[in-house]
């Protein structure tokens, strides 16, 4: 895991030509409240399949909201693993290689257990995300047809 500031994820998305999914206008989505579906489930789900065995930027753009629910030493835990002593809102990115899905899933797990909102953007682009501290998470893909696995999965947990 690398730690990035808010100004490298904006350079990570505008060297792909891309802007947040939220932001873009035309995309397909699905949405899902996330209290129906457990948070280890979605975040090895989302590591295994939406990634495409790409890297993957993990940004976290809303945290404090349910201060109750926040395991500050064990976020900071896994950001010293990786030598980064900076804190979340100096560098709210994360960005994972190809190798390094179980410490994706971990870290996506955790800032859904927190409350945190952020997104989930995949360096293949076919499926990325936005999960919100107000528990949903929306899918969001430049076509429908990306979606039909993502509602597969989520058909279930409803």
């Amino acid at each position: 895991m690398r730690c990035y500031t808010k100004e490298q994820c904006e350079q990570w998305l505008e060297s792909r030509g891309r802007k947040k999914p939220d932001e873009e206008t035309g995309l397909a989505k699905t949405s899902e409240k996330l209290e129906d579906l457990r948070a280890f489930t979605l975040a090895q789900w989302i590591s295994g399949n939406l990634t495409y065995r790409s890297s993957v930027l993990l940004w976290i753009t809303e945290w404090g909201i349910w201060p109750s629910s926040e395991n500050w030493h064990l976020y900071y835990t896994l950001r010293e693993i990786n030598q980064d002593k900076r804190l979340l809102n100096e560098a709210p990115g994360h960005l994972f290689l190809p190798h390094e899905m179980e410490e994706f899933a971990t870290v996506l797990q955790l800032s859904i257990l927190n409350g945190w909102g952020g997104y989930i953007l995949t360096d293949a682009n076919y499926v990325n995300a936005f999960f919100s501290h107000d528990e949903f998470i929306d899918f969001y893909a430049s076509e429908d047809a990306n979606l039909a696995t993502v509602r597969h999965w989520l058909q279930p947990a409803k």
